[in-house]
């Protein structure tokens, strides 16, 4: 009996410490911050010389089809030797490590909180650093904008708007915060719009057009424009012939990208409102859906004039990802 107890004391001492190893590599703090704000991670002579001045360069760089330089993300200086407990906790962490290092970029997640992504930069000299930012800074964006789309759709899904009838109608599901609105559904076309004030609004228009809409050519961004401005004029015109189309002085800008793993066209610019004073920015995405020879269109824009705009088109650009195709 007493060899039976002390295998069993032997069994329930290897258990707690299995459960517990488990523990400590599962548990992490909640992490913090405000949406596309990173944290950087550098000593204050770094910060303060040339690799502090390619960061500002890189990661503060105007974001592409506003009306005024907003910078791609707010960023706030943390000394390496101050880097812990509740600082650590930051969702999106740029990590410079200089000295006697190896010359890398790492993309790391959920290092000190949960969720998080932590990208790690180093090298021996300022040149070793500054070349490995040049080099993937795309990498570095990237995981950092889908951190944050995780994090902003994930607050909206505290609170959804109802899709039943987008799904219906366009065989789609899609994220919305419950602060839009549906001001207009009809001929499987949707305009969802969220009241900032008496006059400002953020828009988001829902729609599907033929695949032969959009050419893949030298043309595509011409065919996107043109299909734009012929729904802004044929379904939300306004008073006297007044209606939105995007605005010639300002290029657009497009992109390619995957959105449920479906290939996507992106592109920003300015619209203007033709006979009243009134413009914003616009971000619309073109999603292929071979399966119904067709598009799916999301375009987001946004009217607040005196207001910064980048997070607004922050949050198209969170809803419109999260569009998943039946």
């Amino acid at each position: 009996m007493k060899a039976f107890y002390t295998v069993l004391f032997c069994v329930l001492l290897l258990a707690c410490g299995d459960n517990k190893e488990n523990d400590n590599r599962t548990y992490l703090p909640s992490s913090n911050g405000n949406l596309n704000t990173i944290s950087i991670v550098a000593d204050n002579i770094v910060w303060e010389g040339e690799v502090g001045e390619a960061i500002r360069g890189i990661f503060a760089a105007p974001v592409n089809g506003l009306p005024t330089e907003e910078p791609m993300f707010n960023m706030k200086q943390i000394p390496t030797q101050v880097f812990d407990g509740f600082a650590a906790r930051s969702r999106i962490v740029l990590k410079i490590e200089k000295g006697n290092v190896e010359t890398t970029t790492k993309i790391v997640h959920e290092a000190f909180a949960k969720p998080q992504t932590v990208a790690v930069v180093g090298g021996k000299t300022d040149e070793d650093i500054i070349a490995q930012l040049k080099a993937n800074k795309d990498k570095i964006i990237e995981a950092f904008t889908q951190e944050e789309v995780k994090e902003k759709l994930r607050r909206i899904n505290l609170s959804p708007l109802s899709d039943k009838d987008i799904e219906k109608q366009l065989g789609i599901t899609i994220d919305i915060p419950s602060a839009y609105k549906i001001g207009k559904s009809e001929d499987e076309f949707f305009w969802i719009r969220k009241s900032l004030s008496n006059t400002k609004t953020i828009d988001l228009m829902l729609y599907t057009v033929p695949m032969e809409t959009i050419s893949k050519s030298d043309s595509t961004i011409v065919d996107i424009v043109k299909m734009r401005n012929e729904i802004t004029k044929t379904k939300i015109p306004g008073e006297d012939d007044i209606y939105m189309e995007v605005e010639d002085a300002y290029v657009p800008s497009m992109f390619e990208t995957v959105i449920d793993d479906k290939a996507a066209y992106e592109v920003r610019g300015m619209w203007v409102m033709n006979g009243f004073t009134m413009a914003g920015p616009f971000i619309t995405y073109a999603i292929e859906d071979k399966a119904n020879n067709r598009y799916v269109v999301a375009d987001g824009y946004v009217y607040a004039p005196s207001l910064e705009k980048r997070d607004y088109i922050f949050e198209l650009e969170a809803m419109i990802k999260s569009i998943d195709i039946k």
